[in-house]
């Protein structure tokens, strides 16, 4: 069937044909998605989360046919697992040498100042902020030092542990939406 003109006024231009929302929320999930696998890499998004957040809006939108309540606990789990994890692994790498709270602050500012620097930012970041606090709390570069190591090698693990959980989820949605 032809699409005609409203009018005369409307000149030569046809009416649009009206975009199906579902693409529109597939690409949104897409976005948050990839985004949030991005944030699994960069401390200052929170990446499985979103990555989560993108899959549940991928199920709604296709009305739960493809993705079940199961799978969805499942990734929900995944989830809540990756939060604890990044912090578990942060926070046991700096207890276990005895760092104080303020290597554990300065670990996370050099995480996020870090980011502006690119790759190399962002491992040496964590590193050079625990160094710092722990250096400013107790003026000794030696344990300080170690303190940065440590509080340097639980972000590294916490990081490892998120890549791993992250890949679980989108095998685990890929397996639930073809099979």
């Amino acid at each position: 069937m032809a699409r005609t003109c409203r009018g005369p006024a409307d000149g030569p231009f046809l009416d649009p044909a009206p975009m199906d929302p579902t693409l529109f929320w597939y690409a949104v999930a897409a976005v948050l998605v990839v985004v949030g696998l991005a944030g699994v890499v960069l401390p200052a998004l929170p990446g499985l989360p979103l990555v989560f957040a993108g899959m549940l809006l991928a199920a709604w939108a296709g009305d739960f046919q493809r993705i079940g309540p199961l799978a969805l606990v499942i990734l929900g789990l995944l989830t809540a697992l990756s939060v604890a994890a990044d912090f578990i692994a942060t926070a046991a790498g700096a207890r276990r040498v005895g760092a104080g709270p303020m290597a554990v602050w300065g670990a996370a500012l050099g995480t996020l100042a870090g980011i502006f620097f690119g790759p190399l930012g962002l491992l040496a970041g964590p590193f050079l902020g625990a160094l710092l606090g722990e250096l400013w709390h107790t003026r000794a570069l030696r344990r300080a030092t170690h303190v940065g190591l440590a509080t340097w090698m639980g972000l590294l693990l916490g990081t490892v542990l998120k890549l791993a959980l992250a890949f679980a989820m989108v095998g685990l949605f890929v397996l639930a939406w073809f099979f």
